[in-house]
């Protein structure tokens, strides 16, 4: 097991080669995805991102040619990912670190992006702390705390001063239920009830029977995708709960387009906060979401858009600062960048080097095909992680 301290002595050992990287022709990416595992869908959705955005855009970048070399993590493990860290740094000597599509993994190799001073571009972690971790490195897709305090301020300026919240009893649960629970009541709200679910739930009849009892106006839940979803919408219609009768909302993940399949009709006025959805109304996501099935034979989605513009910043950066590679000119570089994304506009603050973008609330509703999508119909407009604000 690579330990903090051996990580730091092999870092140093290696660091004697780093000055001649603005020299070399050839800019090393180092991408750490879980490509093989339970969240391999994500990884590969992510990977997909990167490749659009090199089809479209070409290898050579100020001059000089991206080289990316992809690494498996395999799933959430956070020393296997500090080892493929430490090799792409040490041994394949790459200038720059990407990816990341889990917060324990992203949290793990930030303190490698510092001691070697690696520019490192989050594509999807989205747990508040993780851009602390390094003064190099840059996130390009949301936190939590932006997308539900965002839906907890707005449930309650839309009519819901009652709420009872339903989560997944997990880190990313846990925070995104905080979150809704903190703005819900800044705003005036009550939270009438609490309950936490076990992350692997085959049944949520309990739990919704016990959020009727309580007789709120609106009800946030937040789970894993998979089954989970479905088995939430049967529960939620056999006892009468409805997005008719009742406000239900969540995060983004509870109707991702697997998800409504599974859940069908059922799903028809749940509403959710999001930063994406390949339904987004834009001439550049219209694009951008062509060319994506074209090449891959499916819809784009937040991880998607997560790796096409994590290598936008990457491109950017290294244009702006003429091809040089050192952490210290790309983040530099990368602070204050403001571009237009298939997600609309999005920016990276210079002062946290977080994200800033647009927050969408959706209901889904029936397309012209009868498929169902999540329609877009209020946004909250550049909007800053709310943790580091306060912090």
């Amino acid at each position: 097991m690579w330990k903090a301290n051996a990580v730091v002595l092999v870092l140093a050992a290696g660091l004697a080669g780093f000055g001649t990287a603005q020299a070399q022709e050839t800019v090393k990416i180092g991408v750490i995805l879980p490509l093989t595992g339970p969240f391999a869908d994500t990884g590969i959705q992510v990977d997909n991102g990167i490749k659009l955005y090199m089809k479209e855009n070409g290898d050579t970048v100020a001059g000089k040619t991206v080289e990316i070399i992809t690494k498996d993590v395999g799933g959430i493990a956070p020393d296997v990912a500090k080892r493929l860290a430490t090799e792409l740094v040490v041994r394949d000597k790459v200038d720059i670190l990407a990816g990341f599509a889990l917060t324990p993994n992203a949290l793990a190799v930030g303190p490698i992006s510092e001691e070697a001073k690696k520019f490192m571009v989050v594509m999807n972690a989205a747990t508040s702390i993780i851009t602390t971790k390094s003064p190099y490195m840059a996130r390009v897709s949301m936190t939590t705390p932006m997308v539900n305090e965002v839906l907890g301020k707005w449930a309650y300026d839309n009519g819901v001063q009652e709420a009872y919240t339903i989560n997944a009893d997990y880190g990313p649960g846990n925070d995104a239920q905080s979150a809704f629970q903190r703005a819900f009541e800044a705003a005036g709200g009550k939270i009438v009830g609490a309950d936490k679910t076990p992350v692997a739930n085959p049944d949520f009849s309990a739990f919704v029977q016990r959020a009727k009892d309580a007789n709120p106006q609106g009800i946030w839940v937040f789970i894993p995708g998979g089954a989970q979803p479905a088995a939430l919408g049967k529960a939620l219609a056999e006892r009468g709960l409805t997005p008719q009768n009742t406000m239900i909302m969540g995060q983004g993940e509870l109707t991702f387009e697997s998800a409504l399949e599974s859940m069908g009709d059922s799903a028809v006025g749940i509403i959710t906060g999001f930063h994406y959805d390949y339904a987004h109304k834009s001439d550049m996501n219209a694009a951008f979401v062509k060319a994506y099935n074209e090449m891959f034979g499916r819809n784009p989605d937040i991880y998607s858009v997560g790796g096409y513009d994590g290598m936008h910043l990457i491109y950017a950066a290294l244009e702006k600062t003429d091809g040089k590679t050192d952490g210290e000119a790309l983040i530099d570089a990368a602070k204050g960048m403001a571009w237009e994304s298939p997600r609309g506009p999005m920016s990276i603050d210079p002062e946290t080097r977080d994200v800033i973008e647009n927050i969408y609330i959706r209901r889904v509703e029936k397309g012209p095909n009868g498929k169902l999508i999540n329609v877009e119909f209020d946004k909250v407009e550049n909007v800053k992680d709310p943790v580091k604000a306060r912090m």
